[in-house]
């Protein structure tokens, strides 16, 4: 039996025992099924919109067939839909363990930007870093990732987008991405190809700004890998070196408390014992480096492109993972970085830019050279060769 965490509800499921979802087509004798609102879907994923019945089957094979009859109208079906939320999936899901990586961070760290460029990384630049087929999967289409996710938007309206809304019982649709890809030959043998889903949520900063609200986000308790977005303006030594807006800075809370409230949801959704470190691999990853380019130099390294090659280069992730904590120390944030040793067996840290020059805060405006994406996509890259879906060398 494979476990794989769904999605779009993010329940671990059986891969090879996927349910079916009613064509519509019926049968001699048998009228069509019609679309009516499922009450499970809904419950999981909060949409509530109509569909045809999902239903399951008896069988004693490991394997379900890639058809199936439906039990109320005669037709046959090959949609395949989540046994738990009933949600469709692509005829690729369940074939093999597709990490569900989780993105949180609090108010103002600028998630849904982030999460816009590294999505049209993924479709464009990753894709043909690595040689990969990636498309949005499933109910994500391009003209409707989400309600808040809108691929280009930011590239062609030049002006950041609106804050996320708080999510509704812990529930918001994520963007799921489809990465298809062939494996490496070994002694020369083709070993053909794998399909890994990567789901991404966007959380509010709002959820994250007390335990309980934390408590409700369940998906980052089907969490397989972390991206923790964190903002240096909220670092007070780090926001003392810039003349920022008051636009600028969305949230005075202290970063480590933040941490601190995501530690306690994952130690308690994942069962880990308050004398053992949290085992999932944790992105740490400060956004806006753009505005410390002038007081770090030129020639310090966060400031220099990192490597692009069609590997994740390890020894590159290590050395930037060394420089943001000497950082850290230097704006006396090693709480952040005590935290993370204490509570956490792999993390690494990250400086990135979505935009690669500060925005005008107050009117919402990019800078005029446009949106120039910097080192997004080495945190998911970095996850991504953890799980042996992207290929890394150079380790030290």
């Amino acid at each position: 039996m494979r476990k794989v965490s769904c999605p779009y509800c993010y329940h671990k499921v059986d891969g090879h025992r996927l349910w079916y979802q009613c064509a519509g087509r019926g049968s001699p004798g048998k009228k069509q099924c019609e679309a009516e609102k499922d009450a499970d879907r809904a419950r999981e994923t909060g949409f509530s919109e109509g569909v045809r019945p999902s239903f399951g089957i008896q069988t004693r094979s490991p394997f379900w067939p890639a058809r199936a009859t439906c039990p109320r109208c005669g037709g046959e079906t090959g949609i395949r839909v989540c046994p738990r939320c009933h949600t469709p999936v692509s005829a690729n899901f369940g074939a093999t363990r597709s990490p569900l990586i989780a993105m949180v961070g609090a108010k103002g760290t600028g998630k849904t930007v982030y999460l816009n460029v590294l999505a049209r990384e993924l479709l464009h630049g990753l894709r043909r870093r690595f040689d990969a087929d990636v498309r949005l999967s499933g109910t994500g289409q391009r003209a409707a990732v989400t309600e808040k996710l809108a691929i280009d938007n930011v590239f062609a309206d030049l002006r950041l987008m609106a804050h996320t809304a708080t999510a509704l019982n812990g529930r918001r649709p994520p963007a799921v991405f489809e990465w298809r890809r062939e494996q490496p030959r070994i002694a020369g043998i083709r070993r053909g190809y794998r399909t890994t889903f990567l789901s991404f949520y966007d959380t509010a900063g709002e959820d994250l700004t007390s335990q309980d609200q934390t408590h409700d986000l369940v998906y980052l308790g089907a969490a397989d890998a972390l991206i923790l977005l964190l903002d240096p303006f909220m670092i007070p030594r780090a926001h003392s070196l810039l003349r920022l807006p008051q636009e600028a800075v969305r949230s005075e809370e202290s970063t480590v408390d933040v941490v601190n409230r995501v530690t306690e949801k994952l130690r308690a959704s994942h069962g880990i014992r308050s004398r053992r470190r949290i085992k999932i691999p944790v992105a740490v990853v400060f956004a806006k480096i753009d505005a410390y380019f002038d007081v770090l130099g030129a020639d310090h390294p966060l400031v220099r492109p990192a490597p692009a090659n069609g590997a994740y280069d390890e020894a590159a992730g290590q050395a930037t993972h060394e420089q943001v904590r000497a950082l850290l120390y230097d704006w006396g944030a090693d709480d952040i970085d005590a935290h993370l040793r204490y509570n956490y067996a792999k993390f690494r840290y990250f400086a990135v830019s979505s935009l690669g020059a500060p925005p005008d805060y107050a009117t919402g405006d990019v800078d005029r050279g446009g949106v120039r994406p910097f080192r997004v996509d080495e945190p998911l890259l970095w996850l991504l060769s953890g799980f042996k879906v992207v290929p890394s060398r150079g380790r030290p």
